[in-house]
């Protein structure tokens, strides 16, 4: 005989509120999904088009990591370059309180299941860290996790470092979609990973590159001449900043800083070109500094594809019976500092004429003035002095002071700490070379 309904027992649910419920799961599913492949792919785009920094953009992945898996815990670790310790560990989700115990840890040494991570490289799936016979344990202070999903970060077949997400929120095991993800993101922590250090290593050669361009200051006896050059903090980039000194047949000194337009290897090329065309002109032309840079200018025009250059030249000759006459013309460049022995400055304003490379038949024009023995004369690129939060003439008045302060350094220490403590932002290169006139 049927048993006759409880009133007290809740009905079953129908069949069709059990399709819908399992309907809405599967819905919920496919969001899900699409917020991943979104994340995902916001992730890839900020790896290729490096639009962040390095430290930042690690931490976003882990943060997703454990957004996308519904984790409690991540962590992702980078191993050195030669793979055999952690230089970098970023951890999230850990309270105030524990990351404040684990203030003393250090960085995890890559063993137990880490150290399998990076030994096997493959996705780990563990239900019970606990139980696994690869387990090392938890350090003092740790908080204990039961759960874990990682997997290995590597390109191009270098392992990197690990990425994992520990103890879901809702209690269950990570499973094979949850892994996906993992491996997804630490494919994005490769590219990223991989690419900043070819990053990098492209800066440092780009650097060595420029620096082997320019030329070692030749003994300019009785003058004194020093240089400093600092690369862009931008990487991979190779600048045109350029300088060079060299004594002349008749008793006189020359000068030169210049830039040519571009950040990239046509233009330290073309800056190494005109600086040996320069040098040649300069030894045998014996004419003022306008003449020598209209006669450099119509050979760029011949020889060359004629690059946007700036430059200063200077001329520093004996002027009877007790100065030196400093001549100087620009081509779009800024203008010499004077500082002379009383440790005055002022900048040796004139209204310069075009850069080379724009209109040879344009005259260029010489400015004279007479200096004390004892001056010295500084010569400096843009990024010494430009900042994009104030006007050049902050810069310039920067530089002057900071000229002013150092003054009696010994002229490589000098230039060192103009371009040590220079007013500019950084993002472009900077050069200055510092002639000292001798005492009459």
């Amino acid at each position: 005989m049927p048993r006759e309904p409880d009133a007290s027992e809740p009905p079953d649910d129908p069949p069709r509120l059990r399709l819908g419920a399992e309907l809405e799961g599967i819905a919920e599913q496919l969001r899900s999904l699409a917020r991943a492949q979104d994340r995902l792919h916001e992730l890839y785009e900020a790896v290729l088009g490096r639009n962040v920094d390095l430290s930042v953009l690690l931490r976003l992945i882990v943060d997703t990591a454990r957004e996308l898996v519904g984790a409690r815990y991540g962590a992702l670790g980078v191993l050195d370059a030669k793979g055999e310790s952690l230089i970098r560990f970023i951890s999230a989700g850990l309270s105030e309180q524990e990351r404040a115990d684990l203030a003393d840890v250090e960085f995890p040494r890559g063993r137990g299941l880490l150290g399998r991570l990076i030994a096997v490289p493959e996705p780990l799936r563990v239900d019970d860290i606990a139980a696994h016979p690869d387990a090392a344990g938890f350090p003092p202070g740790h908080p204990q996790m039961r759960s874990l999903l990682g997997a290995a970060i590597s390109t191009r077949g270098k392992v990197y470092g690990d990425i994992y997400v520990a103890d879901r929120r809702d209690g269950r095991p990570f499973d094979a979609h949850d892994e996906a993800l993992i491996v997804s993101l630490a494919g994005a922590a490769g590219l990223a990973i991989d690419d900043a250090r070819l990053y990098r290593q492209t800066r440092l050669d780009a650097e060595l590159f420029q620096r082997l361009l320019l030329p070692s200051l030749p003994d300019l006896r009785p003058f004194e001449a020093a240089a400093a050059y600092r690369a862009a903090v931008t990487p991979g980039h190779i600048g045109g900043d350029w300088y060079d000194a060299l004594l002349v047949p008749d008793d006189s000194c020359a000068a030169v800083i210049g830039d040519v337009a571009g950040h990239d290897l046509q233009a330290a090329a073309a800056m190494a070109q005109i600086r040996n065309m320069l040098r040649v002109l300069l030894y045998d032309q014996r004419t003022p500094p306008g003449a020598v840079l209209a006669h450099l200018d119509g050979a760029l025009q011949v020889l060359t594809e004629q690059p946007f250059t700036t430059a200063c030249l200077a001329r520093i000759e004996p002027a009877p019976p007790d100065g030196w006459r400093l001549s100087w013309s620009t081509a779009g460049h800024l203008p010499p500092l004077l500082l002379t022995p009383d440790g005055r400055t002022r900048y040796l304003t004139a209204d310069p004429d075009l850069p080379l490379g724009i209109d040879t038949s344009e005259p260029r024009t010489d400015h004279t003035c007479l200096t004390p023995g004892g001056s010295t004369v500084v010569l400096f690129t843009d990024g010494l002095v430009e900042h994009l939060r104030y006007p050049i003439e902050t810069g310039l008045e920067r530089l002057a002071t900071l000229a002013t302060t150092h003054a009696a350094l010994p002229l490589p220490d000098f230039v060192e700490a103009l371009a040590d403590h220079h007013p500019s932002d950084g993002h472009d290169d900077m050069a200055v070379l510092a002639l000292r006139i001798p005492h009459s």
